[in-house]
C-alpha cells in the first residue's frame, strides 16, 4: 500500500523530535554540574543524584525513538515495537524522577511536569501512529 501524503512529512517531523532528544541527552549526561548549580542548584542536585540505571534508561529511550522515526520513514515495521520500547522507557524514566526525587518542591508542579507531559505525549502519538500505518499495510 502506498503512504499517505502527510507520511513522509509525519516521519521527518518524529525523526527531528528524536534528534532533539539525542541532542538532550548528550547535553545532559556531559553538563559540568558544577556550573549548573551556579544558576540552578536543585537542577543539579536532581542530576547528579541520578543511578546509573536511569541514565542507561534515558539512553534507551533516545535511540530506541530515533530508531523508531528512522524506521517508519524507511517504512519499515521495527518502527512499532521502538516506539514502544521509546515509551516504556520514558514511563520508567519519568516515573523514577517524579517518585524517588524532590524535583515537584525543587521546581513546582508545572515547570517539573509540563515538558515530562509533552515527551510522554508524543511517545504514545509516535507509537500509535507507527501502529496504525503498520494496520493499514503502509509499513513492511
Amino acid at each position: 500500500m502506498s503512504a499517505p501524503r502527510s507520511f513522509i512529512l509525519i516521519a521527518i517531523l518524529f525523526l527531528l523530535w528524536n534528534c532533539m532528544g539525542l541532542a538532550s541527552f548528550i547535553m545532559q549526561y556531559l553538563m559540568d554540574l558544577n556550573e549548573l548549580a551556579k544558576t540552578d542548584p536543585g537542577g543539579a542536585k536532581i542530576f547528579a543524584a541520578m543511578p546509573e540505571w536511569l541514565w542507561l534508561d534515558y539512553a534507551v529511550a533516545v535511540l530506541a525513538g530515533l530508531g523508531g522515526a528512522l524506521f517508519l520513514l524507511l517504512r519499515k515495521r521495527a518502527a512499532v515495537p521502538l516506539f514502544l520500547l521509546s515509551l516504556i522507557a520514558v514511563v520508567v524514566q519519568f516515573g523514577y524522577v517524579f517518585i524517588a526525587t524532590d524535583i515537584i518542591a525543587i521546581k513546582g508542579v508545572v515547570v517539573a511536569t509540563a515538558f515530562p507531559i509533552l515527551i510522554f505525549v508524543i511517545a504514545i502519538i509516535q507509537w500509535r501512529y507507527a501502529t496504525t500505518q503498520r494496520a493499514k499495510g503502509v509499513l513492511r
